[in-house]
């Protein structure tokens, strides 16, 4: 009898660990869709962004160039997460750069094109890195409960494996140099 109430605590708790850290991956599976769903409204904004800047520069092209060919790679849909978070990086650098180098357009940063889309930007940018946030508090906690002991032990056998939080690249992490950027 005794034997019988041990295995059905031990049944018990498997089942509820098991259940728990599904819920766990799942709810990290949402928070990743959520910044998915934030860097396509991003990627929507990128056309009409590089429309209206090329009405107004000559001197951007290159950067234009890249823009839309890093938002193409992005939006074809065969790229891995990972391969899709390197790519946000390097496209929200590329845009940083250009929206520094607007400074010297200034019938541009009149616009009230260019002044709705650099908002609308921006508002996407804070989007995304509440989403960001978001994605590493939820993969925290699944890493903390199959890391942790007594989940260690089941997540073990179970296959469980953590997940990698969003960190920002090192280019990003650098001291940023106003003269560097004013001089561009």
């Amino acid at each position: 009898m005794i034997i019988a109430i041990i295995v059905i605590a031990i049944a018990l708790f498997a089942l509820f660990f098991y259940n728990s850290i599904i819920g766990k991956k799942n709810q990290v599976t949402n928070a990743f869709s959520a910044i998915d769903v934030m860097l396509k409204k991003r990627f929507d904004l990128i056309p009409n962004l590089v429309e209206v800047v090329k009405q107004y520069t000559t001197y951007e092209q290159e950067t234009l160039t890249k823009i839309v060919g890093l938002r193409a790679q992005a939006a074809s849909g065969t790229i891995s997460d990972t391969e899709k978070a390197a790519l946000d990086t390097e496209l929200s650098s590329t845009v940083k750069g250009l929206m520094v180098n607007i400074e010297n357009y200034p019938d541009l940063k009149a616009n009230s094109s260019f002044i709705n889309l650099q908002t609308t930007w921006t508002e996407s940018e804070e989007q995304i890195a509440a989403a960001r946030r978001t994605y590493n508090s939820t993969v925290t906690d699944y890493n903390n409960s199959i890391m942790m002991f007594p989940g260690n032990l089941f997540a073990g056998m179970l296959n469980f494996q953590p997940m990698p939080v969003l960190a920002a690249a090192e280019a990003e992490r650098q001291n940023i140099s106003a003269k560097a950027l004013f001089n561009s």
